[in-house]
This record gives C-alpha cells, sequence and structure tokens, in this order.
C-alpha cells in the first residue's frame, strides 16, 4: 500500500555532500509516522544511520553520523530526507529508508523493530 523510493545518491569525492530524499507513496501518507535510514555496505550487515519521529521535533543518529548528517522531513511532500555532509569513504553504502511502525520508537534509541517497510535503496560511493 505504501512505496518508498530513495533517490540522490551518486559518487562523491571524500569531503563532499548529497542530499538523499524518499518519496512515498501509495495511500499511506508517513506524517503519522517516524522515519528512518539505515545503509548496508557489501559483506556488512545493515546499520542504523538516522530516525525521525513523526513531527520531527526529536531525531536520533548512529554516534559517526552526528554532526555530519541531518534528517529532515517534509510531510506535505510525503518526503524525508537525509543530508549528508563531510562524507567519508567509509560512508559507502546502499542507503534504505524505512518506514515506523508508529509515530515514535518505542525504546531510547529507534531499532530494526520498530519500522515495518524498507525501500530499495540509493547506492552512494564515496571516493577517497
Amino acid at each position: 500500500q505504501v512505496q518508498l523510493v530513495e533517490s540522490g545518491g551518486g559518487l562523491v569525492q571524500a569531503g563532499g555532500s548529497l542530499r538523499l530524499s524518499c518519496a512515498a507513496s501509495g495511500r499511506t501518507f508517513i506524517s503519522n509516522y517516524a522515519m528512518g535510514w539505515f545503509r548496508q555496505s557489501p559483506g556488512k550487515e545493515r546499520e542504523f544511520v538516522a530516525a525521525i519521529t513523526w513531527s520531527g521535533f526529536v531525531t536520533y543518529y548512529e554516534e559517526s553520523m552526528k554532526g555530519r548528517f541531518t534528517i529532515s522531513r517534509d510531510n506535505a511532500k510525503n518526503t524525508v530526507y537525509l543530508q549528508m555532509n563531510s562524507l567519508k569513504p567509509e560512508d559507502t553504502a546502499v542507503y534504505y529508508c524505512a518506514l515506523g511502525k508508529g509515530p515514535l520508537w518505542r525504546g531510547i534509541s529507534p531499532a530494526p523493530a520498530d519500522f515495518r517497510s524498507w525501500g530499495q535503496g540509493t547506492q552512494v560511493t564515496v571516493s577517497s
């Protein structure tokens, strides 16, 4: 019923910036749900990047992302964003956006179980 489509990935040099977008389509609007970003690189498990509550009032970041990445949302556009600055080669991964099961996450920090669907991902490659 809802589809998430990521865009904005690409090839960038270390220190550069990218802004990822995740557009939701279908009958479900994201305004009532928390949203998150995850990433996965070859040979590694999917890891949490950032999340935002339904209102945008609270955001949460994996420690290595703090100060570099910013998650935001525009509920009127049914879209969530991930602004990535000061990119490093280790940021190379496929980035996925995720739809929350509710407006918040249950625990202190977001967990995969707090999200119920993911997009197909967008590739981010950071060169040295």
